[in-house]
């Protein structure tokens, strides 16, 4: 089923869609997606990273992207979930500080677990389609970020955010994980709101 823009607006408004953290899995990325002669390495060592982001989307349906023009390429909002924090919580403290927006969650789209050897990580993100709620606000980037040159911007619509990620060239191996998962976690709100693309 599609939704005209007007639909997916009311749907936003009204919080008619609902979420349940048990989220189903998306993806998993690792580096062979991007260099298929690479061996993997041992993932039962890699640490575990959880973290919370969000498809924002404002009354107007922009959609809230982060900028990371040092390597070339965008990001959807979010970060890691700190001890003791729970999934939302992090979710809400992440959105405040990369894009100074209050939000409320409309509904779960999944997660995607990333095995970044040259980190030694396991990432496992939860993606959420999420609505502002009142005035954007300053953001409060942290140094590292500001130093990637990372900024808050506003896609005109979902297809747009799509067509911008699509076309990015991260000049990093981070950024080509970060493009893979959060291409991933858009298709997943657009055809939830919008149906199937086809």
């Amino acid at each position: 089923m599609k939704y005209s823009l007007g639909a997916f607006l009311y749907l936003l408004n009204s919080s008619i869609l609902r979420y349940d953290i048990d989220m189903n899995l998306l993806l998993s990325i690792n580096e062979q997606d991007f260099n298929s002669e690479l061996l993997l390495g041992d993932i039962s060592s890699y640490r575990t990273r959880r973290a919370s982001r969000a498809v924002l989307v404002d009354d107007s349906g922009q959609v809230y992207l982060m900028n990371v023009s040092l390597h070339g390429y965008h990001k959807l909002p979010g970060g890691g979930i700190d001890d003791g924090e729970e999934i939302e919580q992090a979710l809400m403290r992440e959105l405040m500080e990369e894009v100074g927006c209050k939000a409320e969650i409309v509904s779960e789209l999944g997660e995607v677990v990333e095995y970044r050897d040259f980190e030694q990580l396991k990432q496992i993100s939860y993606c959420f389609l999420a609505k502002q709620v009142g005035e954007q606000q300053d953001s409060t980037l942290e140094a590292d970020e500001l130093a990637e040159g990372m900024v808050a911007l506003k896609a005109s619509n979902i297809d747009v955010a799509i067509e911008l990620l699509k076309s990015d060239k991260p000049d990093n191996l981070e950024g080509m994980f970060i493009q893979k998962r959060d291409l991933a976690f858009l298709e997943v709100a657009k055809s939830l709101v919008f149906g199937s693309s086809e």
